[in-house]
């Protein structure tokens, strides 16, 4: 009996995460229409200057923010921007999208980096073709890009470093979700989460897993984790949807005992916050980032030095943030 309680409860628990993920995509994807439409507005003077955004991914939160951030701002500059992305997360279809911007001559290209050298030379390619290349959110570093606009994620994972041993007792076996090895911002937050572990008396990383930046497979990749390491204390995400997820899949593997700690703001992971399911979470600001880049951009076309890199800030979310604020749910920015 108890076990077949266990599967009725593991069962409602997924078809609820399900529900909820089939929701925010249709949030989503209204607000994308919504944008899509404000974006062509700003391209209808043939005489502006032309930007393409390509982003990972066509409706997830986050980077619905940073479009917004990134339209708001060419209204303001006089810009004209599109929108361009994959309908699911596709790297490869990521570079289709650069060579096919490159044939249509914008004035400049925003986009993700990505860690191949074939989407390097394409970035090149576009730089002797006179287009301006602006990563967002990950940088291409070892490209011929413009600028990267965005956080500084080795020390953003640095920083999820310190709030795991700052507010935990050693030792601590601890779980990592990664997105995706693909981007560079995903390994730099590793990269930097794991120098302050390995340097903290009595912390050890057990395991390693990855969610392909999906909520449901980050619950999955969970709950496997627990099985295989029992003696996880704490398990941390980088991307926005892994925290959320991990949550579910302990709660799937009965195990209220181990602490979460992730990134940015989703509106259920604030009520994860404010419930005491997920301890903190380090919070980009991707609207932003989205305008900083327009902003850039319009700089350097009025002929003006533009710095290689701008680094926008990160700030840490938690219960006394949430009390301060007076609220436990806003936008969400995965």
């Amino acid at each position: 009996m108890g076990s077949k309680w266990k599967w009725l409860a593991a069962t409602a628990i997924m078809l609820g995460l399900f529900g909820y993920v089939l929701y925010e995509f249709m949030s989503a994807a209204i607000q994308n229409i919504q944008l899509v439409q404000s974006m062509e507005q700003t391209d209808s003077h043939q005489d502006r200057k032309h930007v393409i955004l390509i982003s990972q991914e066509q409706n997830t939160p986050y980077w619905v923010s940073l479009k917004q951030g990134a339209a708001e701002a060419a209204r303001e500059v006089g810009i004209g921007i599109e929108y361009w992305a994959p309908y699911r997360i596709n790297p490869e279809e990521q570079q289709n999208l650069l060579a096919k911007a490159i044939t249509a001559k914008p004035d400049a290209i925003m986009l993700q980096g990505i860690k191949s050298d074939d989407y390097d030379r394409l970035i090149g390619q576009a730089e002797q073709s006179g287009i301006a290349v602006v990563a967002v959110d990950s940088d291409s570093p070892n490209s011929s890009r413009l600028a990267y606009v965005g956080i500084d994620n080795l020390e953003a994972g640095k920083k999820l470093g310190k709030l795991v041993t700052r507010s935990g007792q050693a030792p601590q076996r601890i779980g990592v979700m990664i997105g995706t090895y693909k981007v560079d911002n995903q390994q730099l937050r590793l990269t930097g989460f794991r120098s302050v572990i390995e340097a903290t008396k009595g912390y050890s990383i057990a395991a390693i897993a990855v969610s392909n930046i999906s909520r449901i497979e980050a619950a999955r990749q969970t709950a496997e984790m627990m099985a295989a390491h029992p003696d996880i204390q704490t398990i941390v995400g980088l991307t926005g949807l892994d925290a959320v997820g991990i949550a579910e899949g302990l709660q799937v593997a009965a195990r209220t005992d181990v602490r979460v700690f992730g990134f940015d703001d989703l509106g259920a992971t604030r009520e994860a916050i404010a419930n005491g399911t997920i301890v903190s979470t380090v919070v980009q600001q991707p609207e932003e980032i989205g305008g900083e880049a327009v902003r850039l951009l319009s700089r350097y076309f009025n002929g003006e030095k533009v710095p290689a890199v701008v680094n926008t800030p990160t700030t840490v979310l938690d219960a006394d943030t949430l009390r301060a604020n007076g609220q436990t749910k806003q936008a969400d920015h995965p």
